[in-house]
């Protein structure tokens, strides 16, 4: 009896730790990590060069490449997509579905690392940390007063997992915690301690004011000129969530302006549009801004827990089983299974 070949297993990401790799080899995987060259993400991969990789390829852990019709219609073996991570912007999830495969996301896996970067960008900036630091390095040693977060009124839109986790730290800090759902049906969202607000509410009394929602058609731009002019002329604004979720040209002019005093960025713009470079070099060279590369998820724990569950997703579906419902955003082996909405549990 010929003896069945193993799995295989793409994955087009850095920092794959070995415990989830074992996970896999475990179940009977044969592993393959992309080689990416310094500085390089699977989104900089071109679709020939995808291809070349998932040519004989079961199950693909995937970071930020965009999965469209054209990439699966080419990969007939393929069974899974799962996403190391829980936005699914860049899946065409009508495609996925409509090819009979699975796509997946790390529902779980990255909250609490999210949740404490918002929490160090607001600290970072109340009490002046990057500042402080350029003053020194150029010989200026005086004192840059800053501000608490003790007490503050903190405003939280999008209270799904991280936001209800970003909630829960700031009860540490005895703020006041407001809180603005963008779709009226997630308000089942509760968190001890919270205040349901409307928007022009949040904006107006909020000292931070700090992104949790997904990227959809409707919350782009959620955050435009007429939203920071709300914003009271102290307040800061911190994105760990998605880019799009601020126009980034409107909150340099806040910024430049004072209409608004300081801005945490872990996402921009210029991450899918060009244009916009020029835009995010501005906001970088700002001491009023604390900006990282997208990096609010990426710790050495978070990374371990979100490689894991799509592992798992992964093992899951090559085994005919289905993955978590909180982590399948599409399953083309059921055509009854549609995901017409974002349900609660895949917030950011």
């Amino acid at each position: 009896m010929p003896e069945k070949s193993p799995r295989k297993v793409l994955v087009t990401q850095r920092f794959f730790d070995p415990e989830s790799l074992a996970y896999l080899h475990g179940h009977g995987c044969e592993v393959h990590i992309a080689e990416l060259a310094e500085g390089q993400g699977d989104a900089d991969l071109s679709q020939a060069q995808l291809l070349a990789l998932l040519a004989d390829v079961d199950a693909w852990i995937v970071g930020h490449a965009w999965i469209t019709a054209e990439l699966l219609a080419q990969l007939p073996r393929l069974q899974v997509i799962a996403r190391r991570g829980v936005g699914y912007e860049r899946v065409d999830v009508a495609a996925v579905r409509a090819s009979g495969k699975v796509a997946t996301i790390a529902v779980g896996g990255n909250d609490a690392s999210v949740a404490d970067h918002a929490l160090a960008m607001m600290l970072a900036l109340g009490r002046r940390l990057g500042d402080s630091k350029a003053r020194m390095i150029n010989g200026d040693w005086a004192i840059a007063l800053g501000s608490d977060l003790y007490g503050k009124t903190v405003g939280i839109i999008g209270l799904g997992r991280i936001g209800r986790g970003v909630a829960r730290r700031l009860a540490g800090f005895d703020a006041r915690v407001l809180a603005y759902a963008p779709h009226p049906d997630w308000n089942h969202a509760r968190e001890s301690g919270v205040q349901h607000v409307d928007l022009d509410t949040l904006l107006a009394e909020s000292d931070y004011v700090t992104l949790h929602a997904p990227l959809l058609a409707d919350t782009r731009f959620l955050i435009d000129a007429l939203a920071l002019n709300r914003m009271k002329p102290t307040a800061v604004l911190i994105n760990t969530a998605r880019g799009g979720l601020v126009d980034d040209r409107a909150l340099l002019e806040a910024l430049l302006d004072g209409a608004i005093a300081g801005a945490g960025l872990d996402v921009f713009l210029s991450e899918t549009d060009s244009s916009y470079r020029a835009t995010t070099e501005a906001l970088l060279a700002l001491p009023n801004v604390v900006a990282t590369p997208h990096s609010g998820a990426s710790t050495h724990e978070g990374l371990q827990r979100t490689n894991l569950i799509a592992a798992q997703c992964a093992v899951a579906v090559l085994n005919g089983e289905t993955p978590p419902a909180a982590c399948v955003i599409a399953d083309g082996r059921d055509p009854a299974a549609v995901t017409t909405s974002l349900p609660q549990e895949v917030q950011p």
